[in-house]
């Protein structure tokens, strides 16, 4: 048997490739949309994919099983378990509870493990080549490394109301009656690792074992106890923020994400089809560099996406492409480099990038207006911004901020003022870069506080 991880680090997102060496045959579990490695993960072990399937509906990523499956002819697996509100809306294999998928030796059971989301499948893997026994579990966003999927992304991104009550209890029950009940030896790959937002303290390792978890994980206690309300409790607190774009991205992945085929190559823009483009609002410019290169000058009306930090998250915080149908040019003389970054952004389905052009001097140049820490409270302005997450907001903020996490900024437009001037901070200044760039070109008036919460920060407890 063949096992491959593909972790993807912008968005903490794992998928896996599983493949009968014997048969020459593979699944591939979670896959993101920009498919090529695992074209590749083929291509190198000669083998062929015969089967696709997805562990849920996910919110933080849109899927590439209609991807993968329609490049390759594989068969698509989807679970047909959770009601009629979250049924898949696309064709595919429906899976119930304990119904298999077989590739070769290999056979991966389906285990229904709702709370997470309704519909939630886990997948057993039993390798028939050494035993009859399954040795691993597929948990996607069930069962994480020291952690467990947070079940109020319905009322955060999909317009529920308070699903997160019914959606702990499942998990709960999903815990006891599922996971376990399975030996301790069997491997837990999950589909996410630590700096997700699908929960709240995700470790780092790839993945664990039942009876590591079943031992050490922060909600073994409760389970031992059969104490659900406790369980309820914990799990519930402190969940992180629940970035805006999840709900378009719940819709698509239910509905069926469109299936991109073949490209188009980039193009390379001029300098004057590039300001031609942005003059007529028919094209917008991203810039990937850095936020200290970002500082010493860029274009008018450039959003700051840097390549550096999270640029699949940052761009669907920054770009709602059902709103804004504008074709995206990547500041860069590197094509490679913007192909990089398209492959990046469509796995958040921002799929408008048309092509690059050279930061040249010829392009609008842009100073970024800055704020020092000293001089903030004499400086005027209408509003103090904290683009931080909730839990950095409750340890502590500078007096006076208004809070809107970085990712619902852009869906908040009306709680800002349009005609006054706004100071954005974080915490080290990159995810404020993204957000105040974007609402410049929005049309806000943005200085951003230099340094952001890190140096006023430091700055009060030298006062």
């Amino acid at each position: 048997m063949l096992l491959e991880r593909i972790y993807e680090e912008d968005l903490s997102q794992a998928s896996y490739f599983i493949g009968c060496q014997a048969r020459g045959e593979a699944i591939v579990i979670d896959p993101r949309r920009d498919i090529q490695v695992y074209l590749d993960l083929a291509k190198k072990n000669g083998m062929k994919i015969s089967a696709v399937t997805e562990t849920h509906i996910h919110a933080d990523y849109l899927s590439g099983s209609r991807e993968l499956a329609s490049a390759t002819g594989a068969e698509l697996y989807l679970s047909d378990e959770g009601g009629p509100d979250w049924s898949y809306g696309f064709e595919g294999n429906r899976l119930k509870d304990g119904d298999s998928i077989t590739i070769g030796n290999l056979t991966l059971q389906a285990v229904f493990t709702p709370g997470h989301t309704p519909e939630h499948m886990s997948y057993l893997l039993t390798d028939g080549a050494f035993t009859d026994r399954p040795g691993y579990m597929f948990t996607g966003d069930f069962v994480f490394a020291g952690d467990l999927g947070r079940p109020d992304l319905l009322d955060e991104a999909a317009g529920g109301h308070d699903t997160r009550f019914e959606g702990a209890k499942q998990l709960f029950a999903s815990l006891r009656d599922k996971f376990l009940t399975l030996p301790d030896y069997v491997q837990v790959h999950p589909a996410h690792g630590a700096g997700s937002p699908c929960g709240k303290a995700l470790g780092s390792v790839p993945s664990s074992t039942v009876g590591y978890e079943r031992t050490f994980a922060w909600w073994a206690k409760y389970l031992e106890t059969n104490d659900e309300q406790g369980f309820i409790d914990e799990l519930l607190d402190g969940q992180p923020d629940a970035h805006a774009y999840f709900g378009r991205m719940k819709r698509e992945n239910r509905d069926g994400p469109a299936v991109m085929g073949e490209r188009a190559p980039l193009k390379r823009y001029t300098s004057a089809e590039a300001i031609a483009g942005q003059r007529d609002n028919e094209v917008i410019f991203l810039d990937p560099r850095a936020l200290d290169d970002v500082r010493q000058g860029t274009v008018a009306g450039a959003i700051n996406v840097a390549w550096n930090a999270k640029p699949s998250m940052y761009v669907g915080w920054a770009i709602d492409p059902e709103r804004d149908k504008r074709d995206i040019v990547i500041l860069t003389d590197e094509e490679e480099f913007a192909e990089d970054m398209r492959n990046r952004f469509v796995r958040v389905g921002v799929d408008n990038v048309t092509g690059f052009t050279s930061l040249s001097d010829e392009l609008p140049a842009y100073l970024p207006e800055l704020v020092q820490p000293e001089d903030l409270d004499g400086f005027e302005h209408d509003l103090l911004l904290d683009v931080r997450n909730n839990s950095e907001f409750r340890d502590g903020s500078i007096p006076g901020a208004q809070h809107i996490s970085a990712g619902k900024v852009m869906w908040s437009l009306n709680e800002l003022p349009k005609d006054g001037t706004i100071v954005a901070f974080c915490q080290s200044g990159v995810r404020s870069s993204v957000i105040a760039s974007s609402l410049r070109e929005a049309g806000f008036h943005v200085v951003e506080l230099d340094g952001s919460y890190a140096a006023w920060s430091l700055r009060q407890q030298h006062a």
